[in-house]
């Protein structure tokens, strides 16, 4: 890692923490001052970081920061919901696991260290309880050893210790019969002891008794087992459940003889019921009370492990991703208060959709829901989810007085467990989702691996653009411009690649649309017409005996609109001493159908400064043929297309008579003609006699390095 790196590493751990400590400070028992605090949290940050990076992922240490936090006294009730509030949030934004980690594996790996988070300080908080009850079971054994001896000194002193205990105490015969309960035992089973005594100890079964329970009770009762203990349910005269942590000992005689069996138990219902409830708000979204992210890859990964371990898939899921078409909108119009309000009716109507126990539906952020269907039928019962999905949103939802129409798009992945991972499943019916909202939206989509594929391969291309300039994975090949008349080369045209460290060597179809889309055609325009324009004059030393070569850069349509293109690109023919006459700029003839006199301002600038013009793929954008006096163009380009038919005998007269026609046209315009795409000598022969003034194409060179600029090969392309 470079020091630049470290730095900034470093820097957001600390951040992390400073937001971290401010959310989680003022819920915490601690005796530390708040900057110690900060300070406490940073290594805790450093291991999220670390685990959230490590290859293969593994959550576990989370497990320590939630103890840790535990540790630090942080046991308000509050705390565990700002712990896991602040990982959310700015875990990724301050200790991003770089490159190699996709944003959506990254975001499951997120939600997995907040789990085993809760779930290190769930387990923490009920060890420190432990460590607490243990306290009082050890004070309470030792009443009960002094019970014992004050059995065999005095029965008054045992009274007075059986009374006075503040949990509760019971002694029952070895058959299991109540013989004495104290008040403390009487007031948690409702105030009476009669209802307490007149039990058989093997009466008190609860559906909710663990395991091996009554296995532990029945060995003490054949005095084969001195104590147990054990988290017990008992349910109460008014139907109400108590919870308790249960201690039950073997009361020995003198001789050795089981006599007794004594009964410790301790009120934890309140516990419980905080356990339960962190364990509810760690799972469940706090607007709509709908699953969260964390309880829907529980599931998921659930579903995904076949249940009958052997991994054969033959469980299945159907998995359906939903966006809410526009909600943006909503917000921005009528505030996130309305939008809040919109999700949680959405939120209703969605839960209403599942019926079943085996259906979840879960909000994993934003305006995007889940619905999980664990071993559909079929395909079928999970694109009738989709549709009743799309029948629950299609009534508009009242809000604030106002009625909103609500429209999803909705990505379905249907298949069996065990195929694909978590993170994998998600992202397929992401990329799905998308795929239905870039038709239209309100509409459902299937996943298609192939189509997953390509988007997820553009997605990496498009995240690679930004730093693949500056690391000069981009490189210009030059392809020769010929003139007709006697066969010598006129100039060329330059043409970017993209050398990718994956995929190897990119033509300009696979990154122009992706750099056009995201803005960064900009800089990368920018880029090309320096390198072009630093070819240009190398040549010109090279040969200066010769008549002048002129280089033609590709303008993209975005590149007319910023406002600095005329500017920068004056300066770069300046920075490498090249008059403007030297380069011809080519633009699309679709860009210029339909511009205004803003859109054309810049390419009259290049005019006036001496720079051709050339109308790129002419014939395929069906201009206006008048408007070509208007514009401030030199030269057609025309399009392969209708040269095709004179590749080979017998030529194609149409095309013939096309060609003939807009080169009379354009040199009546005073325009010259260059064509593309020529592939044979006969094709280039019918172009020469028709009065096309230059070409290129395979016939003549195929795109390569500068230094072989004038390496014509005159072999048809169908040969070579």
């Amino acid at each position: 890692m470079r020091a630049g790196q470290a730095d900034d590493g470093a820097d957001g751990l600390r951040r992390f923490a400073a937001i971290w400590s401010r959310a989680i400070y003022p819920a915490t028992a601690t005796s530390m001052t708040r900057a110690e605090f900060e300070q406490y949290l940073v290594p805790l940050a450093q291991d999220l970081s670390d685990a959230l990076r490590a290859r293969p992922f593994d959550p576990r240490p989370a497990v320590g920061v939630g103890a840790a936090l535990v540790a630090a006294h942080c046991t308000d009730p509050e705390a565990l919901p700002r712990i896991l509030g602040v990982i959310d949030a700015y875990l990724l934004l301050y200790c991003p696991p770089g490159d190699t980690v996709p944003t959506d594996e990254a975001r499951a790996h997120c939600a997995r260290l907040q789990h085993w988070t809760a779930a290190g300080f769930a387990s923490a908080l009920r060890e420190r309880t432990l460590f607490e009850q243990e306290a009082i079971s050890r004070a309470a054994m030792a009443a009960r050893t002094e019970a014992e001896q004050a059995l065999y000194e005095s029965e008054a002193r045992f009274r007075a210790v059986f009374e006075g205990a503040s949990i509760g105490i019971g002694i029952a015969d070895m058959d299991g019969n109540i013989l004495e309960v104290n008040d403390a035992l009487t007031q948690m089973f409702g105030g009476l002891e009669q209802t307490v005594r007149s039990r058989n100890v093997n009466e008190w079964v609860h559906p909710d008794d663990g395991p091996g329970t009554w296995e532990m009770q029945g060995r003490v009762a054949r005095g084969e087992l001195d104590h147990y203990s054990i988290e017990k349910p008992y349910l109460r005269p008014d139907g109400t459940v108590l919870w308790t942590n249960l201690t039950v000992s073997l009361l020995r005689d003198a001789a050795g003889a089981p006599r007794y069996m004594l009964a410790l138990i301790e009120d934890i219902t309140e516990q419980r019921l905080l356990r339960e409830r962190l364990r509810y708000e760690a799972t469940h979204d706090a607007l709509t009370g709908l699953a969260n992210r964390t309880l829907f890859f529980e599931r998921l990964e659930e579903a995904l492990d076949p249940a009958d371990g052997s991994g054969s898939g033959a469980v299945r899921l159907g998995l359906c991703y939903l966006d809410l078409d526009g909600f943006k909108d909503v917000n921005d119009s009528l505030g996130h208060a309305t939008g809040d309000l919109l999700l949680v009716a959405v939120a209703e109507r969605l839960q209403a959709c599942v019926t079943s126990p085996g259906q979840l539906v879960a909000r994993i952020g934003g305006d995007e829901f889940v619905a999980l269907i664990v071993d559909p039928a079929d395909r079928n019962e999970v694109a009738a989810l989709a549709e009743l999905i799309h029948t629950a949103l299609a009534e508009p939802i009242s809000v604030d007085g106002r009625d909103l129409s609500v429209r999803c798009s909705i990505g379905i992945v249907e298949g069996p467990a065990g195929a694909l991972g978590p993170a994998e499943v998600l992202r397929s019916a992401d990329i799905t989702m998308y795929r239905a909202k870039a038709a239209g939206g309100n509409r459902s989509a299937l996943a298609d691996p192939d189509a997953d594929a390509r988007a997820i391969t553009r997605h990496g291309l498009t995240n690679r653009l930004p730093t693949a300039l500056e690391r000069g994975e981009f490189f210009v090949e030059y392809q020769p411009l010929v003139r007709l008349s006697d066969g010598s080369v006129r100039g060329a045209e330059a043409l970017v690649r993209w050398h990718h460290p994956v995929h190897g060597r990119l033509g300009p179809d696979r990154f122009i649309p992706l750099a056009e889309s995201t803005g960064l055609i900009v800089p990368l325009g920018r880029w090309v017409l320096a390198q072009a324009a630093q070819q240009a004059h190398d040549w010109q030393l090279l040969h200066a005996d010769g008549p002048p070569l002129r280089v033609n850069v590709n303008l993209s349509p975005s590149q007319l609109h910023h406002p600095a293109l005329v500017r920068e690109t004056v300066a770069a023919l300046a920075e490498a001493g090249l008059e403007p006459s030297a380069i011809c700029l080519e633009i699309t003839e679709s860009a210029l159908i339909g511009a205004d006199e803003e859109l054309l301002r810049p390419l009259r600038q290049f005019a006036e400064l001496g720079m051709d013009i050339a109308l790129d793929d002419f014939g395929t954008g069906y201009s206006n043929l008048a408007s070509l006096r208007q514009l401030p163009i030199t030269t057609l380009k025309l399009d392969r297309s209708f040269t095709l038919g004179m590749q080979h005998q017998p030529v194609d007269p149409v095309d013939v008579k096309i060609v003939d026609g807009i080169v009379q046209l354009a040199h009546t315009l005073g325009l010259s003609v260059t064509v593309e795409g020529v592939e044979t000598g006969l094709q280039a022969e019918h172009l020469r006699v028709l009065g096309c003034d230059t070409a290129q194409g395979w016939y003549y060179a195929r795109p390569g390095p500068p230094d072989r600029l004038h390496a014509l090969s005159l072999v048809d392309a169908g040969s070579a």
